[in-house]
C-alpha cells in the first residue's frame, strides 16, 4: 500500500475535527474488570481505537518514501524518534526529538557504530531525518535533536487529519508502549524507576527486526492475545502467521518465520493450532502472551497455548456463550474511545464451516466436566496429540485401580461412576485427581513401587526445554510410550546431537528444526510412528544419530548439516560411480564383443561387485593406517609431553638453584648471585658514567683531557649531592627508628634511591647536551637550509613571507638542528668511549717479574724446604 493511500484509509479510519468541535483525546487507560499483572495502566492495555490509531500512525511512517527502503534498524529508530518527538505548542522545537546517539543504540538494540553507518547516514540521505548536534557553552557536543521529516510535513501539509498528526497523550502512549516492549530500562533520581522492556537483552544481530516485528503485531492483535493473521493461500512450510508477519515487516515469509522462531524462544509469542472437535489439525494461530496477560487471561490458558500439542478451547468459536462465566464477555472496559477492547470483541467470532447452530443455554450452566480434563468427544483415549491408538486393545491390559487408571473409559464421568438414576456420592475427576495428589513426591513424581514405577514416573509432555520440544516434536507419540528411564536417555542423546551439530557450524537457533526434519525423514522412511514396534532403540539408533552417506563429517544422509544443500563429496562419490559404470562397460565391449544383454549385465554387475570388494580393502586399509598414524601421534605427543616436563622440572631446578646462590658483591644468601641493592649499586655507577660522558660531550673540550676529567668529576659529584639531598627528604618523610631497626632495609631504600637520582639526571644531561649542540655552527648551517628549502617549496612561493610559510620554515629548521645535535652527540659519545675504554695491559715479562720475587722474604717452613 501506498503512503497516499495508507493516509486515506487512516483519515477513513479516524476523521478529523469538523469546524467548531474540539477533538477528544484517546486515551489508552481500560476501565476495571480483569487487568494484568500493572492493573489498569499496563501499557499493553490499549484500547481498540488507541490501538488503531498507532497502528495507522505506525504504518503511515513506515510507508513514506523516505523510509520504506531503509532497513529494519533505520525503520524501527525512525518509530522511536517519532515516539519521542515533541508534541506542538507553538514553538520553534515542535515536532523534534532530544537524544543522543549512545541512547538511541540502546533502543534499537546496536552499538554506536551502526547507529552512525546504518541508521543516521541512510535516513540523512533519504532525507527521512534532520539532525542537530547539541553543543554547551564550550562547544562539546551534549546530545542530537533529530526532526522526522515525515512528521513534519504531515503537520504541515495534512494537518490533524493526518495518521501521523499524533497529540500529546498519543505520543506518550506510544513511547509508553515502546518502553514495555524492548525499553532498555532506566532509574530516574528522585523518580519511581522504568523497568527494562520485554526484549531489552535481545542485542546484536537481528535485534532492530526482532522489536520491529513484535511491535508491528501488538499494534495488529486484539485484548485476547490472538494476532490477526492474514487471508488467502500461504505456504505450509513458514505457516499463516510467518506469512502474516512477512507482510507486516515487508521481508520475505522465511525470514518471518525466523523473527517468529526467535520471538518463541524469548517467550513473547506462543504459536498452536486451533482445536476443532474432530481432533484434526485447525488453522495456526499466534497468541502475543504479553498482550493476553495484560488483559487478564488467566495463567493456564496461557501455559496451555505456549506448549505444542492441542489445548481445549473455553468454548467453539459458534457457540453462545453457553460455558463462558457470567458477564465474563462485558466486564473489560466500556464503549468508546477511552475504553479498553474487550477479549469477546477481539475474539474470532464467526461460526466454523462445520459447526451446527443450537440454541443459546442459560449462562449460569455449571459444567459437569471441567474443560481443561476432557472434552468428551470421541477419541478422548488417544492422548494429547489426537493420533491414532497403537492398537485396538491398547491398555486393556493395565491393572484397573485407583493408582494407574490406564483403563477404563474415556470418558471421566463413566468411569466409577453411577448408572442412570442413581445419585452420586462424590466427583470421579474430584477422587482421582486427589489420588493423584496424594501419589505424587516431593520431586513432582508420583510414588510408586515394582514393576510399576517406570510406567508411573515417565513424562507424558514433551521435556520443558524449548529447543528439546522443537526438535523432538514429531516423534511425541513415541515419547509417550516410554519409560521415565528411556526419556532420561532419549533427552540426553538429543542435546548431544544438538551440541554435536553445533560443533558443525550448525546455527544454535537452527539445530532443533534440523533435528526435527531429521526424524520426520527418518519416520517416513519407516513407514510412520505405527511401524515402530520399539520407540527406545529406534530413537537411539536410527532416529537420532547422524548419518553420513560420505565420508565428509557434515553430511547426513546426503544433505551437508550446515548449509542445508546437497552434500558435494556424496555427488563426487556418485560421479566416480558412474564413471566406473561406463569404463567398465567400455573394457566389457571392448573384450567381449556380441555379448547378449543378459550375460553383458551379468559380467558388469561381477566386475562391479569386485571393484566395490577392492575399495572395501582399500578403505579399510587406509583406515588402517590412519589408527596406526593415530596411535604414532599418540606416543609423540606423550613423549613430547614427558620431554617438556623434564625440561620443566629442570628449568625449575636450575631456577632454584640460581635463587639459593649468594650475592657476589655483599654476599647477602639466597640472592640469585646479586642482591637487589648490589644490583642497583652497580646500575647507578653506570649511569654516572654515562652522565659524565653526556657532561663532557656537551660542554669540555674533547682534545683536552683535563676539561674531559674535570666535566665528568663535576657530574658525579652533582649526582652524589642530589643523592644527599633526596635521601635527607626521603628520612624527613619516613620512620628514623624503623631505618634503624632494619639497616639491610635502610641500605636497600638508599640504593634505589641514587638509582633513582643518577637515572634522571641522565636525562637532564642529555638535553643540556642537545641544547649546547644544537647552537653549534653545523646545527646552525643545517637550519638555515632547511628554513630556505621549505620557503621555497611549490606551495609557498607566491608568498614565501607569510604566516603559513614562515611557520612550517621555522618547524623544518627546528626538526633539523635537533637531527644534527644528535648526530653530533652520538659521535661524540663514541669518541669519548673509545678513549676512556680500558685497553688490557700487556702481562710482565721473567726479565721484570724475577727482581720482585727475590726481595720478598721466605718464611721458615719455605726455608726448611728448599735447604732440603
Amino acid at each position: 500500500m501506498s503512503a497516499a493511500a495508507m493516509a486515506k484509509a487512516a483519515v477513513a479510519v479516524f476523521p478529523g475535527p469538523r469546524s467548531g468541535e474540539r477533538r477528544t483525546p484517546l486515551g489508552p487507560v481500560p476501565t476495571s474488570g480483569q487487568p494484568g499483572d500493572s492493573g489498569p495502566n499496563d501499557p499493553l492495555c490499549l484500547g481498540r481505537a488507541m490501538r488503531l490509531r498507532l497502528r495507522a500512525a505506525v504504518q503511515a511512517l513506515l510507508a513514506d518514501p523516505s523510509i520504506a527502503g531503509q532497513g529494519d534498524v533505520a525503520r524501527l529508530a525512525a518509530v522511536v524518534l517519532f515516539a519521542k518527538s515533541r508534541a506542538p505548542r507553538g514553538l520553534k522545537d515542535d515536532n523534534v526529538s532530544s537524544i543522543w546517539v549512545a541512547e538511541l543504540g540502546r533502543w534499537l538494540g546496536v552499538g554506536e557504530s551502526t547507529v552512525h553507518r546504518r541508521v543516521l547516514a541512510p535516513l540523512r540521505a533519504s532525507d527521512g531525518v534532520h539532525t542537530d548536534v547539541v553543543r554547551d557553552s564550550q562547544g562539546h557536543p551534549t546530545g542530537l535533536d533529530c526532526l522526522v521529516m515525515p512528521l513534519w510535513r504531515a503537520r504541515a501539509r495534512g494537518g490533524a487529519r493526518h495518521p501521523l498528526a499524533l497529540s500529546k497523550v498519543e505520543l506518550a502512549t506510544l513511547l509508553r508502549l515502546l518502553e514495555a516492549l524492548f525499553g532498555h530500562g532506566w532509574t530516574p533520581k528522585d523518580k519511581e524507576p522504568t523497568p527494562p522492556g520485554l526484549l531489552a537483552g535481545r542485542t546484536g544481530k537481528g535485534a532492530a527486526t526482532d522489536r520491529l516485528g513484535l511491535l508491528l503485531m501488538v499494534l495488529n492483535t486484539r485484548a485476547s492475545g490472538w494476532l490477526q493473521l492474514c487471508g488467502g493461500s500461504v505456504k505450509v512450510k513458514e505457516g499463516r502467521g510467518a506469512a502474516t508477519l512477512a507482510r507486516l515487516l515487508g521481508c520475505s515469509p522465511s525470514g518471518a518465520r525466523k523473527v517468529l522462531a526467535r520471538l518463541t524462544e524469548a517467550g513473547v509469542v506462543a504459536r498452536q493450532r486451533k482445536a476443532t472437535s474432530t481432533r484434526m489439525r485447525g488453522r495456526g494461530r499466534v497468541m502475543l502472551l504479553p498482550v493476553a496477560r495484560a488483559y487478564g487471561r488467566t495463567p493456564a490458558c496461557v501455559e496451555a497455548v505456549s506448549g505444542f500439542g492441542s489445548v481445549f478451547s473455553q468454548r467453539p468459536d459458534g457457540a453462545v456463550g453457553d460455558h463462558a462465566p457470567t458477564g465474563a464477555a462485558g466486564a473489560r472496559g466500556t464503549s468508546g474511545i477511552g475504553g479498553a477492547e474487550g477479549v469477546g470483541d477481539a475474539m474470532d467470532q464467526e461460526r466454523p464451516d462445520g459447526a451446527e447452530l443450537h440454541a443459546g443455554h442459560a449462562s449460569v450452566v455449571t459444567p459437569v466436566v471441567p474443560p481443561q480434563l476432557s472434552c468428551g468427544f470421541s477419541g478422548e483415549g488417544r492422548g494429547g496429540e489426537g493420533r491414532r491408538p497403537e492398537r485396538v486393545c491398547a491398555g486393556e491390559d493395565q491393572p484397573v485401580d485407583g493408582v494407574t487408571g490406564a483403563a477404563g473409559s474415556g470418558s471421566p464421568v463413566a468411569e466409577g461412576g453411577p448408572l442412570c438414576g442413581e445419585k452420586p456420592k462424590e466427583s470421579p475427576v474430584d477422587e482421582r485427581v486427589g489420588q493423584r495428589a496424594a501419589g505424587v513426591g516431593a520431586g513432582g513424581r508420583p510414588k510408586a513401587g515394582g514393576w510399576e514405577k517406570a510406567q508411573q514416573q515417565r513424562r507424558v509432555a514433551l521435556p520443558a526445554v524449548l529447543r528439546l520440544r522443537v526438535a523432538l516434536g514429531p516423534v511425541s507419540w513415541l515419547w509417550e510410550r516410554l519409560s521415565g528411564w528411556q526419556q532420561d536417555q532419549v533427552e540426553a542423546a538429543t542435546k548431544a546431537e544438538l551440541a554435536q551439530m553445533a560443533g558443525l557450524g550448525v546455527a544454535p537457533e537452527g539445530a532443533p528444526r534440523l533435528l526435527a526434519d531429521r526424524l520426520t525423514d527418518r519416520l517416513a522412511e519407516t513407514g510412520g510412528e505405527a511401524m515402530v514396534d520399539n520407540p527406545f532403540p529406534w530413537l537411539i539408533r536410527r532416529g537420532l544419530p547422524q548419518r553420513p552417506a560420505c565420508s565428509h563429517r557434515k553430511c547426513d544422509d546426503g544433505v551437508r548439516l550446515d548449509t542445508g544443500e546437497d552434500c558435494e563429496s556424496c555427488g563426487n562419490v556418485i560421479h566416480l560411480r558412474r564413471a566406473w559404470r561406463v569404463r567398465i562397460g567400455a573394457d566389457i565391449d571392448r573384450e567381449l564383443p556380441g555379448l547378449a544383454d543378459g550375460e553383458r549385465r551379468r559380467v558388469l554387475e561381477e566386475r562391479l561387485r569386485e571393484r566395490t570388494a577392492l575399495e572395501a580393502e582399500d578403505l579399510a586399509r587406509r583406515q588402517e593406517q590412519a589408527r596406526a598414524e593415530r596411535a604414532r601421534c599418540e606416543v609423540a605427543r606423550a613423549a613430547a609431553a614427558e620431554q617438556a616436563e623434564r625440561e620443566r622440572q629442570a628449568a625449575a631446578a636450575a631456577e632454584a638453584a640460581l635463587q639459593a646462590l649468594a650475592c657476589e658483591d655483599c654476599g647477602r644468601g639466597r640472592a640469585a648471585g646479586l642482591c637487589e641493592a648490589c644490583d642497583h649499586r652497580r646500575q647507578t655507577e653506570a649511569l654516572i658514567g654515562e652522565a659524565g660522558l653526556l657532561a663532557a660531550a656537551g660542554s669540555a673540550d674533547l682534545s683536552d683531557r683535563a676539561s674531559v676529567a674535570a666535566a665528568v668529576a663535576g657530574a658525579r659529584t652533582a649526582i652524589e649531592d642530589s643523592t644527599a639531598a633526596a635521601w635527607q627528604e626521603f628520612l624527613q618523610i619516613t620512620d628514623g627508628a624503623a631505618s634503624e631497626a632494619d639497616p639491610q632495609a635502610a641500605a636497600d631504600a638508599y640504593a634505589f634511591t641514587a638509582f633513582q637520582v643518577a637515572q634522571q639526571a641522565v636525562g637532564e644531561y642529555q638535553d643540556d647536551a642537545l641544547v649546547v649542540l644544537g647552537r653549534a655552527q653545523e646545527a646552525e648551517a643545517e637550519a638555515r637550509r632547511a628554513y630556505r628549502s621549505e620557503q621555497g617549496r611549490p606551495w609557498f612561493r607566491h608568498n614565501p613571507a607569510g604566516a603559513d610559510a614562515v611557520a612550517a620554515a621555522t618547524k623544518a629548521a627546528d626538526t633539523a638542528r635537533g637531527r644534527v645535535a644528535e648526530y653530533l652527540l652520538a659521535a661524540r659519545l663514541e669518541q669519548l668511549r673509545e678513549r676512556t675504554a680500558a685497553r688490557p695491559e700487556r702481562p710482565a715479562s721473567w726479565t721484570e717479574r724475577l727482581p720482585c720475587l727475590a726481595a720478598r722474604p721466605l718464611d721458615g717452613d719455605a726455608t726448611g724446604a728448599v735447604i732440603a
